[in-house]
């Protein structure tokens, strides 16, 4: 019995289908196959139900399945406890963050990428609502995600990148212009611009909306915050914005302060409070949390 035959064995069982089985194994499909076959005659039983489109488990097959996984996890952690004491890093990182903000993401990756060449990342963009869940179950090991000024999502612990207010940008003629400081109630029916729900910008609108009374009134909204800014810049309403990124703009918008209350919002790294698993992600996490307060000392 050899490593690659459970290997091939697990990918056909979670796969159904050798096609897609060879590819992930990056394995010819007869080769896949001939290897199944040479278990199975081993093992003096049938693994896999070949009778339908998609491949099933055979009773024998069902019962092996997990010693399968437990004796290729078994291979990995023995992979794994040498890179720690060795010092060469292997395994996958996944890394998730939203869309707009300053952490120099593409350098700390590459960095990281040079140091330890044996390690996979992946890096996906989404909204906080998705990344929180990708950290819940373990699809992400880190993320950079937006916050509230006082809360943290459960289970997750954080490392602050920013803390700003939320403010209201408007076009240079608009009738709030004239207007440094608004309350949240100005805001009562007002054509708002917006990032969609489930990112935390938004999630912070309408939990003071709410408060308030009343629910914003959203005309637009688009996952991209420059193109809020100039839908705001035109005149279509009035854009909610992290403070930082209007008053980068305030060539063509009215940047207004939002009190009673105050609109605040955090952009921090968050990850699993039980601490991301396998020493590369760890490593990965280390290091972002070491960058990230470099770049707040500065």
């Amino acid at each position: 019995m050899e490593l690659r035959q459970l290997e091939y064995f697990v990918a056909v069982a979670e796969e159904r289908n050798f096609t897609r089985a060879a590819e992930r194994v990056r394995v010819a499909q007869p080769g896949v196959s001939a290897q199944i076959r040479r278990l199975e005659r081993e093992l003096g039983e049938e693994l896999l139900d070949r009778s339908g489109r998609a491949v099933r488990l055979t009773e024998v097959g069902a019962a092996v399945l997990p010693y399968a996984r437990a004796a290729l996890a078994a291979v990995e952690g023995v992979r794994t406890a040498v890179g720690e004491l060795t010092g060469l890093l292997r395994g996958r990182v996944a890394v998730g963050t939203v869309t707009s903000h300053d952490v120099d993401l593409p350098t700390l990756l590459a960095d990281f990428h040079d140091d330890h060449p044996g390690v996979e990342i992946t890096l996906a963009e989404a909204n906080t609502d998705q990344l929180v869940e990708g950290l819940r179950d373990g699809t992400l090991d880190a993320a950079i995600i937006s916050v509230g000024a006082q809360t943290a999502p459960a289970g997750l612990e954080i490392e602050v990148v920013d803390d700003q207010p939320i403010v209201v940008a408007v076009s240079h003629d608009h009738e709030l212009g004239p207007h440094p400081v608004i309350s949240l109630d100005t805001l009562r029916g007002r054509p708002l611009i917006s990032l969609p729900r489930g990112t935390g910008l938004r999630a912070r609108l309408e939990d003071a909306c709410a408060a308030a009374g009343f629910a914003p009134r959203i005309a637009f909204e688009a996952g991209n915050p420059e193109l809020l800014a100039e839908l705001a810049a035109r005149g279509l309403g009035a854009a909610v914005l992290p403070g930082a990124f209007a008053e980068a703009r305030s060539d063509r918008l009215r940047v207004i302060a939002v009190d009673r209350p105050a609109l605040r919002g955090r952009l921090v790294l968050a990850w699993r409070a039980d601490g991301p698993t396998g020493p590369a992600a760890r490593a990965l996490l280390a290091r972002a949390r070491a960058a990230l307060r470099e770049q707040r000392g500065r």
